[in-house]
């Protein structure tokens, strides 16, 4: 019964089984690689009858498990032999590469070192401890391993490519070579084995045969314009330009689509001060989509640094709208053009590529950020308003885009929505002190135009509270003071700090002077507001100006500045009345 169910066993895995010849297969097709070729027939020492079969049965109940790829099931199995058959190749084996499996290679290597010393003529036994070697980094145990496979073993050329690889990441090129020449010598001629004598002729430093190996790749793939171009980098490399040049065209008559081939004429072209004709390659080269969108954008992020220069401008933004026309749905393609006009000062034709790219892809912060800049910096405040909604939409939590709402409806005065949104991104601002101050600021003046003027107060005091020295609150609540006619002492004290700080800054001078005038000290105003309006030519200083001289009884002096303020513009709503009248109205 015990043999008929040994043999039952074998068959399903594939196995002939003998008591009396040990491990020995059958010649079907292996089920595992290397299942029948590394469990060939091997001298056993004398077992009995009954050792011989219980061996063969755990060998076997093990193979049936790594067949089903229960390796731990299969190694106990083979453990299991090896304690009645220490000496049999085929155990030794599968208990190597059964442990390998499990991710045991220190496990696995004394047996397969045993599998391979008691047959040694069993390549599948040189590349099993080939492979833990090289597994365990142990390379030049596993270059011995390959060198003995491929010098001793029939038919086993295949393997030259394994030595190849491991003389190269040991760096011995010379073996390498010589094993290369070997391939070539049983195989012919391999483009593969080609491009890596190339590689290591160049590691080498040894030009000439790289060449000459690049010709040989050449020749023997004409249609192949990558050999070409490998050949022209190399020796682009050594500063031999017009051979570059040479074969870089010679690559484009092979492939005049090429893009990668133009680029690089065009920088070989460039080197060799042909300027305008290395920018038509390059041109050519962006106007084709066959170029990917990363490399454009990596040459373009080169001409950024060299912005603003009007002539570096110029080709930028060509080489830009070419790119956005062959990626017309590539996010990246826009926003890299808009990088390029807002650094060449095109403010508006910036806003739009970046309006663009958040078309197609919506979801990036830096690009919302320079739209509601460029906005901001064009006076823009309704597209303000709608591109900070927008930003919004995607990035609620993000307080610079509610900063920028705000500010836009409070320069539209729309007071109401401003003090709304400003109030909304300083609460997310709690933990960013620099941008706290920014919202307090801003609400102090928005809050000032609604007549909230409490929360005004609050807001300033915050900021001074922060900054005791900041120009924006000291001048604008000052100021607001002074016009309300409340706390004026608080108010001369914050503009007089300010004026020290900046005496020749003529909006300080005349909120300072507008504050001694609420106190009636008209004399001291009307020396201040002198130096003011010889700063500056602003309708409200020089309306001021005007008031304070009335003040002082020169009454013609007065209507004169009157007139001067209306003529420039800007002057409050009451400067027609005053001048028709001759007479002050507050």
């Amino acid at each position: 019964m015990l043999k008929r169910g040994l043999t039952l066993v074998a068959a399903l895995c594939g196995l002939v089984v003998t008591a009396e010849s040990g491990y020995a297969q059958s010649d079907r097709k292996k089920q595992k690689e290397g299942a029948v070729e590394a469990t060939s027939p091997v001298a056993l020492p004398a077992l009995s009858v009954q050792e011989g079969q219980l061996s063969e049965s755990y060998f076997l109940e093990g193979m049936k498990y790594f067949v089903l790829e229960e390796y731990a099931k299969a190694l106990d199995r083979f453990q299991r032999a090896y304690a009645i058959s220490p000496s049999n190749a085929a155990v030794n084996y599968k208990i190597a590469e059964t442990s390998l499996l499990l991710g045991s290679a220190r496990g696995a290597l004394p047996f397969a070192k045993a599998a391979l010393e008691l047959a040694p003529t069993n390549p599948y036994y040189h590349l099993l401890l080939g492979q833990i070697y090289t597994n365990q980094q142990q390379v030049d145990e596993a270059i011995k391993v390959f060198a003995r496979l491929t010098q001793e073993l029939p038919n086993t050329e295949q393997y030259l490519f394994n030595l190849t690889d491991l003389y190269l990441s040991k760096g011995r090129l010379d073996e390498a070579l010589k094993t290369l020449a070997q391939i070539e010598v049983k195989y012919g001629y391999i483009e593969e084995v080609s491009f890596k004598k190339q590689q290591i002729y160049l590691k080498q430093n040894n030009l000439a045969q790289a060449l000459k190996e690049g010709e040989n790749l050449i020749a023997a793939n004409p249609e192949e314009v990558r050999y070409v171009l490998a050949q022209a980098e190399m020796l682009a490399a050594n500063k031999r330009f017009p051979e570059a040049t040479a074969m870089a065209e010679r690559a484009l008559k092979v492939a005049p689509d090429n893009a990668y081939g133009r680029l690089m004429l065009a920088d070989l072209l460039r080197q060799q001060g042909k300027v305008a004709e290395g920018e038509a390659q390059l041109e050519l080269a962006f106007g084709n989509a066959g170029l990917d969108i990363d490399t454009k954008v990596k040459i373009l992020v080169d001409y950024i640094r060299r912005l603003p220069d009007e002539k570096v401008a110029a080709q930028a933004i060509k080489l830009a709208e070419l790119t956005t026309k062959s990626h017309p749905r590539e996010a990246k393609a826009f926003a890299v053009a808009g990088d390029i006009y807002a650094n060449s000062n095109r403010k508006q034709a910036a806003r739009d590529n970046y309006l663009k790219a958040v078309k197609l892809d919506p979801g990036h912060y830096k690009i919302w950020q320079q739209i509601v800049l460029l906005d901001g910096e064009m006076n823009q405040t309704d597209s303000l308003i709608i591109h900070s909604e927008q930003a919004l939409e995607f990035f609620p939590n993000q307080a610079m885009f509610w900063f920028y709402n705000g500010t836009a409806h409070l320069i539209n005065k729309n007071y109401p929505k401003a003090t709304k949104s400003l109030e909304y991104g300083r609460r997310l601002s709690v933990g960013n002190p620099e941008l706290l101050l920014q919202f307090n600021m801003q609400l102090g003046d928005a809050y000032n135009a609604a007549e909230q003027y409490e929360l005004s107060d609050q807001a300033f005091e915050t900021v001074l509270a922060m900054d005791p020295n900041n120009p924006h609150a000291l001048n604008n609540y000052s100021y607001f003071l002074s016009v309300r006619g409340q706390n004026l002492a608080k108010a001369k004290m914050m503009s007089s700090v300010l004026v020290s700080q900046f005496p020749d800054n003529a909006t300080y001078l005349d909120t300072y002077a507008w504050v001694l005038y609420k106190m009636k000290d008209f004399q001291e105003a009307k020396r201040i507001l002198e130096k003011a309006v010889s700063l500056s030519s602003d309708a409200t200083i020089i309306e001021h100006y005007g008031d304070v001289l009335y003040q002082l009884g020169q009454r013609e002096q007065a209507l004169k500045q009157w007139v001067k303020a209306n003529q420039v513009g800007g002057a409050s709503q009451v400067i027609s009345k005053k001048i028709k009248d001759k007479k002050l109205y507050e």
